[in-house]
């Protein structure tokens, strides 16, 4: 059964489907566009290329493929030249479409290239992992990544639409897989108590972990829903609404960058919560106790809940000014006091944060 969640955003609205063999239904929001090119990599180009291409030539659209290199480090500025250029090549005008096919890494890139291709031309974004189902791929974030930091270079380019396939997560590696349950694992302390009782109930987890698809549809699309919430009523983050998606992402970006991204994103989101709600903690927002309950979550999922060894934490901190929230000094997202809706926190007292750095294995 396929689920269907709008994103609504004024006058303008895409739909994000979720569901087994949505990707086969890739040509009706491609309608009338006379060009696609479809941007993937090689590994998940010889799994779900063809027939998506097929199923394009076949409607009338015409097509081809680009590929892009794999990890973060193939998410930059020489990659949207590299693409653009093959792009131009190709003949892509700006009534046309690009086709993200993949994982975070190909929707951010593939998605801030069409932004920036022609000034702008349509994208469809078609992820393959569970961590770009939930998060990357809805919401408009594109973007890429400086030596300096991640997603420092990006913009807003609200996709087609959002094809959300959980037959592709069948073919994941399990550590991939495990990861993207990080971003899951987000969603459920942002308050949504069905979610939230899918990740602590055993069965419950033990059929997620064995990708169950129609537990997986369920888990996607509430994810998706509340992600598709915050994007409706603050679609540029002006607000300050839209930031709480970042909850742990401020230490998980840090550390991705530092690490030189030997953590997957959701891995490192996985250890940012623990530090999150270790802050939260010492600031006296939240209780002793939820702290090890946060880490019984994420443990059940085999995620990590410390950051490696040998980090310390002035090299943190550094990179945590340069987050997109921040405004000159540190900034994290937290629950308010007695655990209420997210909110931004500013400049934290030095020692609530070198308890919090210590509690994850940061040396101070």
């Amino acid at each position: 059964m396929t689920r269907t969640i709008g994103v609504e955003l004024g006058a303008r609205r895409y739909d994000i489907s979720v569901g087994s063999g949505v990707l086969g239904g890739a040509a009706t929001p491609l309608a009338g566009r006379a060009r696609a090119a479809v941007v993937s990599q090689q590994n998940i180009a010889d799994l779900y290329a063809e027939p998506l291409l097929a199923a394009l030539h076949a409607a009338g659209t015409a097509a081809a493929l680009f590929l892009m290199g794999d990890g973060e480090e193939a998410k930059s500025l020489p990659t949207v030249e590299s693409l653009c250029r093959q792009f131009a090549a190709w003949g892509l005008l700006r009534g046309d479409a690009v086709v993200a096919l993949g994982g975070g890494v190909v929707g951010d890139t593939a998605g801030f290239t069409a932004a920036a291709y022609h000034r702008g031309v349509a994208c469809l974004q078609a992820p393959t992992t569970l961590l770009a189902q939930v998060d990357a791929a809805i919401g408009g974030k594109t973007g890429v990544n400086l030596p300096e930091g991640k997603n420092l270079v990006g913009a807003f380019h609200q996709p087609l639409a959002v094809l959300c396939d959980v037959d592709t997560l069948s073919t994941l590696a399990d550590r991939e897989y495990r990861a993207g349950l990080g971003e899951v694992a987000k969603y459920a302390f942002m308050g949504d108590a069905e979610l939230s009782a899918t990740l602590a109930d055993e069965t419950a987890a033990a059929a997620l972990l064995a990708r169950d698809p129609a537990v997986l549809t369920d888990v996607v699309a509430r994810s998706a829903a509340i992600k598709a919430a915050v994007v409706s009523a603050d679609e540029h983050e002006r607000t300050g609404l839209r930031a709480t998606l970042n909850y742990g992402h401020t230490l998980a970006h840090a550390l991705e960058t530092l690490g030189h991204y030997g953590l997957l994103h959701g891995e490192a989101v996985s250890v940012g919560l623990v530090f999150a709600t270790e802050l939260a903690a010492a600031l006296d927002r939240l209780p002793a106790e939820a702290p090890d309950a946060t880490r019984a979550m994420l443990a059940r999922f085999g995620l990590p809940t410390a950051a490696p060894d040998g980090v310390a934490a002035a090299d943190l901190v550094t990179l945590m000014r340069r987050d997109k929230k921040a405004a000159g000094g540190l900034t994290f997202v937290l629950p308010a006091a007695g655990g209420g809706p997210l909110e931004r926190v500013d400049d934290p007292p030095a020692a609530a944060l070198e308890r919090a750095f210590e509690k994850v294995g940061v040396a101070v």
